[in-house]
């Protein structure tokens, strides 16, 4: 019995020497980061974090893009958990689940690694619309329910929801004026078919800077340095308001703690150097590098924010 004892003993502690060994030298080759289609908020970020990942690790960091939020999610369900294959993706990876019958669970399947980046939208209308604060919007709306019109991206986008829950909170009742795209919104806004929308800073800045939009708030709780000057919906007059694009890092579930720890820790030390910070900002984006408590906390109370609002609305993906 007592040989049995110490061979059972000796092999586990073989296998603890193996696992620390391989934690150690973590990572032996490449690493992937699926994302969406080139040119979004989520690879915008992805290839940042890829650049800042390669030069800690030493390993390339690899960029896959795939169309829509199903093809990630489902590389992602199925990929080994061993810290290779990552995932970079906006809201929509846990608002989606809201709308729709989906083959995933955000934080069973995932677990967070950083929310790396984030973006508020701003509150802007149309010139002709004789409106300058929000409480001047949340009036005009609720003396003429019904009358204005909002754009915005497709079911469920992020500036869509943005303006839902603010419906929902001031107590109003704008139309919507649904588009294949946002830049369709933004294109029709600024030509006047359309009153008032929740855009990106990005988008909007130039017109906004050439008279031909005028922005009123931003949607962050606290004010935004992207846009310097605008006071937030919630201070102006639309208490509890918050809704804002957060981009984050993801691994599969049970990847090990210690890879999860160096990807936080890696990614958020580039995110925070002056130039990336710079660079950035110069794109509409604000730099946040959270730890994955904090990232799984926002996640939770954003889905607990919207869900009523999608219920009561009864929103449906299309």
């Amino acid at each position: 019995m007592k040989k049995i004892f110490w061979l059972s003993w000796l092999t586990c502690m073989a296998g603890t020497t193996v696992a620390t060994n391989a934690a150690e030298h973590w990572p032996q080759r490449p690493l992937r980061i699926v994302t969406s289609e080139p040119g979004g908020g989520s690879d915008f970020t992805a290839r940042v974090v890829a650049q800042g990942l390669s030069m800690s690790l030493g390993q390339q960091v690899i960029v896959d893009n795939r169309a829509g939020t199903f093809a990630a999610a489902h590389i992602m369900r199925t990929a080994a958990a061993d810290g290779y294959t990552l995932l970079s993706y906006n809201n929509s990876l846990w608002t989606l689940p809201l709308l729709q019958t989906v083959p995933y669970d955000v934080l069973r399947d995932f677990v967070p690694v950083t929310l790396a980046t984030r973006s508020p939208n701003i509150l802007v209308v149309h010139p002709s619309l004789p409106l300058t604060t929000v409480r001047e919007l949340v009036a005009h709306a609720k003396a003429q329910p019904g009358a204005l019109n909002y754009a915005s991206g497709t079911i469920g986008s992020t500036n869509h929801l943005a303006a839902e829950l603010f419906k929902a909170l001031a107590g109003v009742n704008i139309a919507r004026i649904g588009y294949k795209g946002s830049g369709f919104a933004v294109n029709d806004l600024i030509g006047g078919q359309v009153q008032l929308m929740f855009a990106t800073s990005g988008s909007i800045a130039p017109h906004v800077k050439a008279g031909r939009l005028r922005a009123l708030a931003v949607t962050s709780a606290q004010p935004s340095p992207l846009a310097p000057g605008l006071p937030t919906i919630a201070a102006a007059g639309v208490a509890g308001y918050e809704a804002v694009t957060l981009y984050g890092l993801y691994a599969p579930a049970k990847t090990p703690a210690a890879a999860i720890e160096r990807l936080y820790r890696d990614s958020a030390r580039f995110l925070q150097t002056p130039d990336i910070r710079h660079k950035l900002a110069g794109a509409g984006v604000e730099t946040v590098g959270a730890s994955p408590q904090e990232f799984a906390a926002e996640i939770k109370t954003d889905v607990t924010r919207l869900s009523k609002v999608i219920k009561d609305a009864g929103i449906r993906a299309e």
